[in-house]
């Protein structure tokens, strides 16, 4: 019976990694993606060792000047100044901190939390699965803004608290699409003998119904992370975001669009960043879902 649960157990793609980067090699726009999100990422990590000036640093005597090709730029300000004399390119570079750690760590607690909800919903059903469902249901009633505004209220704006609120808002969507995975995938022939083998329901979860449907939640992720970067900047855009002086994407957005006709690329070369990295992370998440989805690899 063991070796039939073995043979049974669905196929888990665990590919090698010289089968991924042939699978990359023949995506363009997967590599082109992949590279946006390189750039981005090591900005991130080696932002003080890229950026030629202190993000902070403010000198009211170059306040709007233009980027370096335009008439009265200079070389050593390749973007230009903002409204304080700020270097714009060193404030990109250190504002790809917050958004790259914000999408990541809060699709990661949003995973968490739908994950786990939804395997619970799913296999025991019933009144677990009525309970955890009623409250996806009371939350989608619920306007985003208002749940932000009300965390806001209570805690205060910080990078904690506005992951935390990412995080509460988008596990909803784990929960019901792993639920609906779980319901079709608990009474097959594999699940059913791990029952009949006196497996724990615990253990039958981890080791034959998560790996089920790792793919599909690897592939909502990675939407989900355009979706998160694209919030968090219109958070930071309204005020509601991380707080100054750490530079933001969004921020730099919202304090240049006083200044658009005669400053365009205050606000213009930030936007340009935010747009790059969710066409990255598409990019890159169609490929995820065409590799992990058989059916459109062969299709």
């Amino acid at each position: 019976m063991a070796e039939v649960l073995r043979v049974a157990h669905p196929v888990v793609a665990r590919r090698s990694r010289r089968w991924l980067v042939r699978e990359l090699q023949h995506s363009t726009s997967a590599v082109v993606g992949l590279v946006i999100l390189s750039l981005i990422v090591i900005s991130a990590l080696f932002a003080p060792q890229l950026a030629p000036y202190d993000p902070l640093k403010q000198n009211i005597r170059i306040r709007l000047l233009p980027p370096s090709w335009m008439e009265g730029g200079r070389m050593e300000y390749l973007l230009g100044t903002d409204n304080l004399g700020r270097d714009i390119l060193s404030r990109i570079i250190y504002g790809a901190r917050v958004a790259v750690s914000v999408p990541l760590a809060a699709v990661s607690f949003a995973v968490l939390i739908g994950v786990t909800l939804g395997l619970l919903a799913g296999y025991f059903r019933g009144r677990v699965d009525e309970v955890i469902m009623r409250i996806t249901d009371v939350q989608l009633a619920i306007p985003f803004i208002l749940i932000v505004i009300a965390v806001i209220a209570l805690f205060g704006t910080s990078l904690t608290n506005l992951i935390i609120v990412l995080g509460i808002t988008g596990w909803l969507y784990y929960a019901r699409l792993v639920r609906s995975e779980v319901l079709a995938m608990r009474e097959r022939e594999y699940v059913t003998a791990a029952r009949a083998l006196g497996m724990s329901n615990f253990r039958i979860m981890l080791r034959h119904v998560l790996p089920g449907v790792i793919p599909t939640i690897i592939v909502l992720a990675t939407v989900d992370v355009a979706r998160v970067t694209l919030i968090e900047a219109a958070l930071s855009f309204v005020g509601l975001g991380v707080q100054p002086p750490t530079p933001t994407w969004g921020g730099m957005v919202s304090d240049g669009r006083n200044h658009i006709f005669q400053a365009w690329w205050f606000s213009t070369f930030p936007g340009v960043t935010i747009t790059l990295q969710v066409l990255g992370v598409n990019l890159l998440g169609d490929w995820l879902r065409v590799v992990l989805d058989p059916r459109l690899r062969h299709g």
